[in-house]
């Protein structure tokens, strides 16, 4: 229940944040044993329940803070070296994580039909579906550097919504980000 919980911090303001001071306190360092791993902030990435929170700035007017977080997630607790993974991957939840995150998208709340809105991390994907249908994920410009995006277009047209829906990907099509080094601070705040 994301909106009671921003409404119990105080409000949208109050929440955000909340959520920056998070992800920029002081952490002490992590210990050998530990459940918490991949520090950003006291932001532990290496524990599973805690990967919906850098999609939660959607949920405050804030897309473009989930967009930023989540690239420094993928660029900085995540390799392809044998230990390229921050934490222990119980049933696979860290790569899921990573993949999800790298077309662009996240479930936050499990269940729900809709997928939080991220910016991709590579040019072009394409989700061969169950129904034989495919869906095509573009991100134009995409680079280490643009990792915003100025606009968004499902099947040519402006998608103004933080959230991508299940039944949109599953009829097949194409999702464009146009991606760009500045963030859109009026993409998808109401």
């Amino acid at each position: 229940d994301i909106a009671t919980m921003v409404e119990l911090v105080g409000g949208e303001k109050h929440f955000d944040e909340w959520l920056d001071n998070l992800f920029n306190a002081h952490a002490d360092e992590e210990e050998e044993d530990s459940d918490v791993s991949g520090l950003i902030g006291q932001y532990a990435h290496g524990n599973e329940p805690s990967h919906h929170i850098a999609y939660l700035y959607n949920y405050v007017g804030k897309p473009w803070k989930t967009q930023e977080k989540v690239h420094e997630i993928l660029n900085k607790l995540y390799s392809s070296e044998a230990d390229g993974l921050c934490g222990n991957d119980d049933a696979g939840q860290m790569s899921a994580w990573y993949v999800l995150s790298s077309l662009g998208f996240y479930s936050v709340t499990p269940g729900s039909p809709n997928y939080v809105i991220a910016s991709p991390s590579f040019k072009e994907a394409v989700l061969d579906l169950d129904n034989g249908k495919k869906f095509t994920i573009k991100a134009n410009n995409a680079s280490k550097e643009n990792i915003y995006f100025s606009s968004l277009t499902l099947n040519g047209k402006a998608y103004p919504y933080s959230y991508l829906k299940h039944e949109d990907i599953l009829k097949g099509g194409e999702l464009v980000f146009e991606m760009t080094n500045v963030p859109n601070k009026k993409w998808a705040t109401n």
